[in-house]
């Protein structure tokens, strides 16, 4: 083949450290377009972003040409950076090193991203960590309970 082509469709999930102030609810929407835009950097494609105090859901399209672990990495450096520039509540804002990503079908595509607008709603029935695992558990990946829940 001469070309080189994907449509990866990839929902991302990751914490806040555990000792780091909470995402207040006024500065949601600043970040969130702010983290698109970190997506738009790397040639991805972000279709919905959207979270709770203490963590987020992204739905994007990953470019061919960055790795996952390299777009996380650029989405949390940077967007840590700018979330220092709210205010002082945010100076020992940080997220943690981990995160979860869940390879999604295009048919399931809307049912991701309901599922990730209405974090609200979902969140006053289940905890992050219940959440979490039931990712884990469907997508049948192994880890370690020593280092879940760690910074």
């Amino acid at each position: 083949m001469s070309q080189s082509l994907s449509k990866l469709f990839i929902h991302i999930v990751f914490h806040i450290k555990y000792d780091s102030p909470i995402i207040l609810s006024e500065n949601k929407k600043e970040l969130f377009a702010y983290i698109g835009s970190i997506i738009k950097d790397n040639d991805s494609f972000p279709i919905i972003i959207n979270g709770m105090e203490d963590h987020l859901h992204i739905l994007c399209i990953m470019s061919k040409n960055i790795a996952l672990a390299k777009l996380l990495e650029e989405i949390k450096r940077h967007s840590s950076r700018h979330v220092k520039t709210f205010g002082l509540h945010y100076r020992n804002f940080a997220w943690q090193g981990g995160y979860g990503a869940f390879s999604v079908s295009p048919s399931l595509l809307d049912k991701t991203k309901n599922y990730i607008q209405k974090q609200e709603e979902h969140h006053k029935k289940y905890s992050f960590k219940d959440e979490y695992l039931l990712f884990l558990n469907e997508y049948g990946i192994v880890y370690d309970d020593r280092y879940l829940w760690t910074d």
